[in-house]
């Protein structure tokens, strides 16, 4: 699949000497859902911004679809729809305005079929005609939702899209992403909710201080970096696992009657059929058993740990 955006070499150092972003090399594939993962202060909304053209970069290049963002701004730009983290509208204005205005700033002409129909995507059309400052929260990102979709753009940057709504409008969100990419979009998308980027994303990001660390299919990133772990509820409590069980390091957890096996699918290591096997041979008995993967969440806190 091609890339839509190529990142190389970027960096970005602010007069304090505070160094944002530290030689950034990243592609954006064409069609795909991308999730970058990072915590505060990591430098997500910094390499938005720049790739956005709003943040002048220090070194580097940023490519979309073949227009650098700095010597051909505006064509590069008008590709783009951005979904900044803050609410930012005249609160004065009517919905429609708003929208319709959005357009404009792009040199697009008026479309009103195509507001009509981003608004009627968002669930907005019943509001067309209110003032902005009469939205509730949800209302209101979903409007800045409208605003970045008012030109066309063929990539969707959100920023912290679902940053304090309500578990149902989030969902609402989940849907509104899957059907803009079905219908050709490039999302990119930050957000503090890991479930987002493992329920929605084709592949992962994550920057610490500045650097991006990893970058990797969802899919491929859970089958190397997670870990599985089976508990067995014991019939009788141990107070110690026996000696002739050492290599599969077993935990006892709930005052001895649960043993747990933590074990990482990638490595040569005994089968869960041979441990049950040796735990009958010790005596052991057990009486319940369930198993466990490691979320997304997991492995984006242990690979932060591991940047510090």
């Amino acid at each position: 699949m091609p890339s839509i955006i190529s990142v190389s070499k970027l960096s970005k150092t602010y007069a304090s000497g505070f160094e944002a972003l530290k030689n950034i090399n990243l592609e954006i594939l064409r069609g795909e859902i991308f999730a970058l993962l990072g915590p505060n202060g990591a430098g997500k909304t910094t390499l938005i911004g720049t790739i956005c053209g709003i943040v002048n970069p220090t070194a580097g290049t940023v490519v979309v679809d073949g227009h650098d963002i700095i010597t051909d701004y505006r064509a590069a730009r008008s590709m783009i729809g951005l979904v900044p983290q803050e609410l930012t509208t005249d609160a004065f204005e009517s919905v429609w305005n708003t929208v319709s205005f959005s357009r404009g700033l792009f040199g697009k002409p008026a479309n009103p079929a195509h507001i009509e129909k981003v608004l009627k995507d968002l669930s907005l059309w019943g509001k067309k005609d209110n003032k902005v400052m009469t939205l509730s929260g949800g209302m209101k990102r979903r409007l800045l939702i409208a605003k970045a979709l008012s030109h066309e753009p063929q990539i969707l940057f959100l920023d912290e899209p679902t940053a304090g709504v309500d578990v149902e409008l989030r969902k609402d969100m989940w849907e509104l992403v899957r059907s803009l990419r079905a219908g050709g979009a490039t999302i990119i998308l930050t957000t503090h909710y890991i479930d987002e980027a493992e329920e929605m994303a084709d592949r992962v990001g994550v920057i610490s201080k500045g650097e991006i660390i990893l970058v990797e299919n969802k899919a491929e990133l859970m089958r190397k970096l997670g870990k599985k772990q089976l508990t067995l509820q014991l019939q009788h409590p141990l107070e110690r696992v026996p000696p002739e069980l050492a290599d599969y390091r077993l935990e006892l957890a709930s005052s001895g009657s649960e043993l747990i096996y933590t074990y990482d699918t990638q490595r040569d290591q005994p089968s869960i059929a041979t441990l049950l096997e040796d735990l009958d041979k010790a005596g052991i008995r057990f009486k319940d058993l369930q198993t466990t993967q490691s979320s997304l969440e997991d492995i984006f806190v242990s690979l932060v740990r591991e940047k510090r």
